[in-house]
């Protein structure tokens, strides 16, 4: 299936003056003639954030006017302000003040749906990192669109997509706020999975702070190039050593250099070269 590239126009439905040039299309809806779309991609929704939000909505009113859109069942379905639609029902409002789109399509009130929840959602970093993902796959998004329509920079989308790549343990800690995206920024400079869960779990219970899993992933990673600088010996090699051992009674050791490699043969006299070369050149 051919990606989708988003509308450039959409980020401008974010923008609050976007609505006062909306104006002609301003007016109120009763809550009951107003659902949610069901395809919307934030499914859990803060109950304590919404009591606030209703406290603010009882004093204040709605502030900023929900997008709807029509259906053929007569009501309106939600294309952005869920979060508010919920909070208004909590307050006890009748009627909340909506912007009427008839000229969206499935796929851009998905998009819409989804960007409206990186901007003003309290998504914790692996929902944040999950939508910007679906954006640039199931829309065609680069990070520097993403970047622009959200006002983000661009190292921070890209930070954020490279948490998905942690162990999924790791991103359970991150998602349930035991872990913050700086203890997993730096997480991620530990190459072995084993060790960097473990390390995640040690943080996650207060052990370690962010510089403390620095210094470790600065220690393994020491470690590593000390290992790549010992190359290993070959095992054809040893059988050599110890069939050439058995074969002359004495130590042989093979020696590997950078270009090219030694056979040491030791002995402790005359007499036993002699006997080495007699076996050598049987």
């Amino acid at each position: 299936m051919a990606k989708k590239r988003i509308n450039s126009n959409f980020s401008s439905i974010f923008d609050d003056n976007s609505l006062v040039e909306e104006a002609d299309n301003l007016s109120t809806l009763r809550v009951s003639e107003i659902e949610p779309n069901k395809a919307q991609p934030r499914k859990n929704f803060d109950k304590e954030a919404l009591e606030q939000l209703a406290s603010s909505i009882r004093e204040n009113g709605v502030l900023q006017p929900l997008i709807v859109r029509p259906l053929a069942t007569g009501n309106y379905q939600i294309i952005a302000g869920e979060r508010r639609w919920r909070a208004s029902k909590i307050a006890g409002l009748s009627e909340v003040p909506v912007v009427v789109r008839d000229d969206l399509t499935d796929e851009q009130v998905m998009q819409i749906a989804l960007i409206e929840n990186l901007q003003r959602e309290n998504l914790n970093p692996i929902e944040e990192a999950m939508g910007y993902k679906e954006l640039i796959d199931n829309y065609n998004m680069t990070q520097d669109q993403l970047a622009k329509t959200l006002g983000k920079a661009r190292s921070s989308i890209a930070n954020s997509l490279g948490l998905l790549t942690l162990p999924k343990s790791v991103k359970d800690l991150l998602a349930d706020g035991e872990l913050s995206a700086g203890h997993c920024k730096a997480l991620k400079a530990i190459k072995d999975p084993a060790l960097m869960t473990e390390i995640a779990f040690r943080a996650a219970d207060g052990e370690l702070s962010v510089r403390s899993i620095e210094a470790i992933a600065k220690r393994e990673a020491k470690k590593d190039e000390e290992k790549q600088e010992i190359k290993p010996k070959l095992a054809y090699y040893t059988e050599v050593e110890l069939s050439l051992a058995e074969l002359l009674c004495t130590k042989v050791k093979i020696i590997e250099g950078k270009k090219t490699n030694t056979l040491q043969i030791s002995f402790d006299d005359k007499e036993q070269l002699e006997g080495i070369m007699k076996e050598l050149t049987k």
